[in-house]
């Protein structure tokens, strides 16, 4: 069976003022999101998950890429990316990571918008109107530190205890006034390898 979807959202945020000083490009933070039937409630225990991964992580996946690139306006617009998944309280963590943590979801969103980074992501169980974080990274590069961002958003009535809030996020454009540097300055200061971060 194909994802049971109960209703899809689409939150965009633009910040044009950080620090009270104008960011000379501002910030786009977009989150498509979608409320799902949990495909495992009412089975007990499941050892065998990917039939339903198989069944629900591609229309997903598909979807909640189409519904982020229309916002942005194509796939080369998008700059971070991650991914993010909450469950409601009578499913397992495990439920929100294996729709996400498979190439069958995220692979539709690496392709379209070209990247090469992992996408970075963030799995939790919680109750309706529950924090939705959705961590992103630069999608070329994680050491880009520019665009290690957070969108943070909720659902009012979602997830009920036996549905699953799935999400794709997306920036267009960095931290608007980000003056940290990037691991690399960190790694030439350290004496360290960019292939061997942690010199071990």
């Amino acid at each position: 069976m194909p994802a049971d979807i109960r209703k899809t959202l689409l939150h965009v945020e633009k910040t044009l003022i950080e620090g009270g000083k104008a960011a000379e490009k501002p910030l786009t933070l977009i989150a498509a999101m979608a409320v799902i039937r949990n495909p495992w409630t009412g089975l007990g225990f499941v050892d065998d998950l990917s039939p339903a991964i198989h069944d629900c992580a591609p229309e997903l996946g598909a979807l909640l890429t189409k519904m982020v690139l229309d916002a942005a306006g194509g796939g080369d617009k998008v700059e971070g990316y991650g991914k993010s998944a909450i469950v409601g309280l009578n499913g397992e963590v495990e439920h929100a990571s294996a729709l996400i943590h498979t190439l069958h979801f995220g692979n539709h969103y690496r392709n379209a918008v070209g990247a090469k980074s992992y996408l970075s992501f963030c799995n939790t169980r919680g109750p309706a109107n529950a924090p939705l974080m959705i961590p992103l990274m630069d999608k070329h590069d994680g050491g880009k530190r520019s665009h290690y961002l957070t969108i943070q958003t909720s659902v009012a009535d979602a997830p009920a205890a036996d549905e699953i809030l799935i999400a794709l996020g997306a920036s267009i454009g960095g931290r608007p006034h980000h003056r940290i540097g990037d691991r690399y300055k960190d790694l030439k200061e350290m004496g360290h390898d960019v292939d061997n971060p942690a010199a071990v």
